[in-house]
């Protein structure tokens, strides 16, 4: 949430920037949407968008598992953007553009708790509340408190946060996980419409950009992945950023870095 990052008012005033963020269904006080999907996301987006009327065009910023419904808007709302960054990205293992021996490799360098949750919910949807409520197993590192998918710097970050934590994070989960995180990884890693690969460049023009910033000490998205998408998809703008991991973002210059990178192409166009 955009809300808990360092962001200051003199770089919105500096910019021009309006930062509006949303509660996804079943987090916070948005209602529940069991069937929520991939699809459905881009639309929240623009009916919201519509409803506060901030415009024709708008920039996206998806962080972590907020990377699936920026794609989505890459895909099905394309001409509302105005630019998208994708920070630390989710990515589904079974994408079809992905090479047999990446997804296995990036699967296999998460915790074996992590790998065998993301299985569940892409083979076994219908099983994925039982296996992340069982006891026999743990189910998922996030969820269960493993402090080993952090690397020394995430670390030093959440020393950092713990110091002002974020009086809204409780309100978080207030639905409940099941509704909010549960159903969040489900749509993730359900069967896309669409793959990254068939995306067009909603900007020939060059009026706008996309980019995906990853950390290169990341232990949670693997980096190879992000890697090879934004080879195989060169109008998207890859970043990795040397010395830092999963919760980079947390840190001002970093957030600087991104907002800055995200609309000079419009300033430019």
């Amino acid at each position: 949430m955009f809300d808990s990052l360092a962001i200051f008012q003199e770089l919105m005033e500096e910019m021009s920037l309006y930062v509006l963020t949303f509660d996804r269904a079943g987090y916070g006080e948005s209602d529940p949407y069991p069937s929520r999907s991939v699809k459905s996301e881009a639309y929240d987006i623009e009916e919201l968008a519509d409803k506060l009327q901030i415009g024709s065009k708008f920039y996206v910023i998806g962080i972590s598992m907020g990377a699936y419904p920026a794609y989505s808007c890459l895909n099905y709302i394309p001409h509302r953007l105005a630019g998208v960054a994708l920070v630390v990205p989710f990515v589904h293992y079974w994408w079809p553009c992905l090479l047999a021996n990446l997804s296995r490799d990036g699967l296999q360098k998460l915790l074996p708790m992590d790998s065998r949750a993301f299985r569940v919910a892409y083979y076994a949807p219908w099983l994925f509340h039982w296996w992340m409520t069982q006891k026999w197993f743990p189910s998922l590192s996030l969820t269960a408190g493993n402090m080993a998918v952090f690397c020394p710097q995430d670390m030093e970050m959440i020393a950092e946060m713990s110091k002002s934590p974020n009086p809204h994070q409780e309100k978080v989960k207030q639905q409940g996980v099941h509704e909010s995180l549960y159903r969040g990884i489900l749509a993730g890693y359900s069967k896309w419409e669409f793959d990254p690969t068939d995306l067009i460049n909603p900007f020939p023009n060059n009026d706008g950009s996309v980019h995906i910033w990853q950390g290169a000490e990341d232990r949670i998205i693997p980096r190879e992945i992000n890697r090879y998408l934004t080879e195989n998809i060169p109008w998207i703008q890859y970043h990795e950023v040397e010395d830092a991991g999963y919760l980079f973002i947390y840190q001002k210059e970093k957030v600087e870095t991104v907002l800055r990178a995200l609309v000079q192409a419009g300033l430019e166009a």
